[in-house]
C-alpha cells in the first residue's frame, strides 16, 4: 500500500519558512507550527496543561499558513495593546481602527517585514 501525501516537497519548504519567520508569535501566544511530515503542518492552539491544544488546524499550502499566522500575530498584538480598557468591547477591527494612523502603519509593515522572511510574495 503506498502512502499518500498531502503537501509536495516545495510546499514543505515553503511552509517551513512561514513557519520559521513567526517564531516571536509562539513566544507570546499558546501556538506552535509542526511539521508533520507528509500530511503538512499543524497549528496548535490554546494549550490547557490538562487537556492539551484545544484547536489544531493543518496547512498543506504556505499562503493560507502565512495569512492565518499573519492574523493571530495581529490580533494578539491588537490584544496585548488594548488589555485592561474598554477597546477590546469594540473587537479587533475596533482596537485597530482607533489606533494611530502611525500605529497602524506600523503593524501593516510588520506583516511586510513577516513576508519577506518568509519569502512569500503576496
Amino acid at each position: 500500500m503506498e502512502k499518500q501525501v498531502y503537501i509536495t516537497e516545495e510546499e514543505r519548504e515553503k511552509c517551513k519558512k512561514v513557519a520559521d519567520a513567526f517564531a516571536e508569535l509562539y513566544e507570546m501566544e499558546n501556538i506552535v507550527v509542526i511539521d508533520a511530515g507528509r500530511y503538512g503542518f499543524v497549528e496548535l492552539k490554546y494549550y490547557k496543561p490538562s487537556h492539551g491544544f484545544e484547536d489544531a488546524i493543518t496547512f498543506t499550502d504556505s499562503v493560507a499558513l502565512f495569512e492565518e499566522l499573519w492574523e493571530e500575530w495581529l490580533n494578539t498584538k491588537l490584544y496585548l495593546m488594548a488589555k485592561g480598557t474598554p477597546l477590546l468591547e469594540k473587537g479587533y477591527k475596533g482596537v485597530f481602527e482607533s489606533l494611530s494612523e502611525e500605529k497602524q502603519s506600523e503593524l501593516i509593515v510588520r506583516k511586510a517585514e513577516f513576508a519577506k522572511t518568509a519569502e512569500i510574495y503576496l
